[in-house]
């Protein structure tokens, strides 16, 4: 069956009615653009993913990466799907015009990018992480590091990767050993092993630019000691040419579940005189500089998750719509013909279910990278203030419940399918597989749930907290005047009140007892406030949905609205009581996790 790879409409829907990108052309950086221009860019990604990206999708999947023991080899067809999109400008299509880009609103690339990603899962994985470190460098490095390296980044001619985990060293960075020793001409000797660097090696690139994490000699203990250099595979001359190999060794390939397009590797520095590496900003701060590319890697890991939930949904639904099977239990008659799956209710089920978690989770993404924008070009610095520390709170809860629940939503892609969807023939295994590794990497849902508790929620007094119930608060008020929404607004206000009281009952309880025992429930507490979020974007939805039906949609943009109005009463119905157990557990101070002992397994 050939089904769309997304909803156009429900694409326009997010960017020009829910969170109106157009006004953004008011901006000085976005001047020079318009709505047909964002939509152009968006189209343009839609095009090479359906004539390009989607034809190699299951061969790249099929046939992993695989090192022979001087390099690793790749299906052609991954540098042809690249390439066609550094051709396109998409490679940098949010940087500036003097570095080569489009400048581009972040939230209208991550809207074009959600096509290549639909269509080649983490193909274009390559590309966005290269975009991930050209703009760390260009945050923090110096002109002529720019210059170097960001430059052929830009270009398409260099990638780019972030190398921070180590063989012992997980999302335990305190307790990296990759070691750094300055040399006379201010460069640094790197030695050391990396693990699970995505992109690593490869030859789809000309060179490849690794953002490494290290300890200078005599540097503090603990993250406070962290440095980040730039360690390329291949040095650079001063006019730019490529010198030579430099110190760095590809150790192997990992072969995952998922995600198989992408190298995933273990690197070694300096196994003989020391890997060649370049400090960014100064020493001991690299840990600060590295979460600006974190932080935009988990927004990206946030809209990932969406895309494949969203992929996946759209796929089981145009199945079920031509896949007849069986009769209503109404039907009583044997030799009736079989309905199509739709009909059934439990297949209509589990599709809203799918649309209710993965249009959500879209929503929340997409905020995110408008808050991305907001945070660099809004109008007055105290609104690009705003937009930070909204920002900062939110990202655990970006990156977090969308990789849990577009999971979920995946599982249930492949049910409506039965035996057909647990088959390589359709590929909603495919994206259940590319999405199972979105809750792992960038940090583990479970650090996550503690970054939002422990750190996020009371810093700062509590401002990122606060802006975001303002935010909310905002929203429930001006739905309490809309007949139709007011139920809903007051349910929202309900379990919002009992997300302060939650929150407030768990950091008072650390003053009494264990932070370890207090917080051992932490990933409630995150899908408890997420799906309070969830609930509001859906209420924001509904706000716009019932404004359009009231100026009088045609019929087919009616049956849209509908279709949102619905997934609203379904997720207040079904999913946001679901905050109220996991109140219950968070306020009973419930420590059954942490009271079970290691010997008792």
């Amino acid at each position: 069956m050939s089904a769309p790879i997304l909803n156009e409409r429900d694409l326009d829907f997010m960017l020009y009615e829910l969170f109106d990108v157009e006004s953004m052309t008011s901006r000085p950086r976005f001047a020079d653009h318009n709505r047909e221009t964002f939509s152009g860019a968006v189209t343009t990604a839609k095009t090479i993913a359906e004539k390009v990206f989607l034809p190699m999708r299951a061969k790249a999947d099929r046939i992993e990466p695989t090192f022979d023991g001087e390099k690793v080899e790749l299906i052609p067809e991954l540098k042809t799907a690249l390439d066609a999109v550094v051709e396109s400008g998409l490679a940098s299509a949010g940087a500036d015009y003097e570095m080569g880009g489009m400048q581009l609103p972040y939230v209208v690339e991550c809207a074009a990018t959600s096509y290549l990603s639909a269509a080649g899962g983490t193909t274009i994985n390559y590309t966005c992480m290269t975009t991930s470190n050209a703009n760390l460098i260009e945050a923090h490095g110096t002109q002529e590091q720019i210059d170097k390296w960001v430059v052929p980044m830009r270009e398409g001619r260099f990638a780019g990767t972030m190398a921070m985990t180590e063989p012992s060293a997980g999302s335990g960075l305190a307790d990296l050993t990759t070691s750094a020793v300055k040399e006379s001409d201010g460069s640094y000797r790197i030695t050391g092993n990396k693990i699970f660097t995505s992109g690593g090696d490869h030859e789809l690139n000309e060179n490849i630019v690794h953002l490494v994490l290290a300890r200078v000699k005599d540097a503090p203990k603990g993250i406070k000691g962290i440095s980040l250099f730039i360690v390329p595979k291949f040095l650079v001359n001063d006019d730019g040419s490529l010198g030579d190999r430099n110190d760095v060794a590809l150790a192997g390939v990992f072969h995952k579940m998922g995600g198989r397009a992408q190298t995933t590797t273990a690197l070694s520095f300096g196994e003989n005189d020391g890997a060649m590496g370049y400090l960014v900003g100064e020493e001991n701060r690299g840990l600060s500089y590295m979460f600006h590319m974190m932080n935009e890697a988990r927004i990206m890991a946030g809209i990932s998750s969406s895309i494949l939930g969203l992929t996946a949904f759209q796929y089981s639904l145009d199945y079920a719509k031509e896949r007849p099977q069986g009769r209503l239990l109404s039907e009583k008659d044997p030799l009736s013909a079989p309905v199509n799956i739709i009909q059934h209710p439990d297949v209509r089920r589990m599709l809203l279910l799918q649309k209710a978690y993965a249009e959500g989770a879209m929503a929340l993404s997409l905020f995110g990278a408008k808050l991305v924008d907001d945070e660099a070009t809004a109008e007055t610095e105290e609104q690009k203030q705003a937009a930070k520390t909204l920002l900062d709170f939110l990202t655990p809860i970006i990156k977090a419940w969308p990789a849990e629940y577009c999971l979920k939503a995946n599982k249930h892609a492949i049910q409506v399918l039965g035996g057909h969807g647990y088959i390589n023939e359709h590929p909603v295994e495919f994206f259940y597989r590319e999405n199972r590794a979105n809750s792992i990497h960038e940090g583990t849902t479970g650090i996550q749930s503690l970054d939002l508790l422990g750190r996020k929620v009371p810093y700062n007094g509590f401002a990122g907290y606060q802006a975001c119930l303002d935010e909310i608060t905002k929203t429930i008020e001006f739905a309490k005047d809309i007949d139709s929404l007011r139920d809903y607004a007051d349910e929202l206000s309900n379990a919002l009140a009992t997300l302060k009281k939650t929150t407030e009952t768990v950091l008072t309880a650390t003053q009494s007892m264990s932070v370890d025992a207090a917080f051992c429930n932490s990933v409630k507490y995150l899908e408890m406030f997420g799906h309070i979020v969830i609930a509001w974007l859906w209420l924001k939805q509904g706000v716009v949905a019932e404004a359009a039906l009231a100026d009088g949609a045609h019929e087919e943009d009616e049956k849209f609205y509908r279709g949102k109005l619905h997934t609203l009463k379904y997720f207040y119905g079904h999913e946001l009581p679901e905050v109220y157990r996991w109140a219950d557990i968070l306020t009973r101070l419930d420590t059954v996790n942490y009271d079970m002992q290691p010997d008792w397994f």
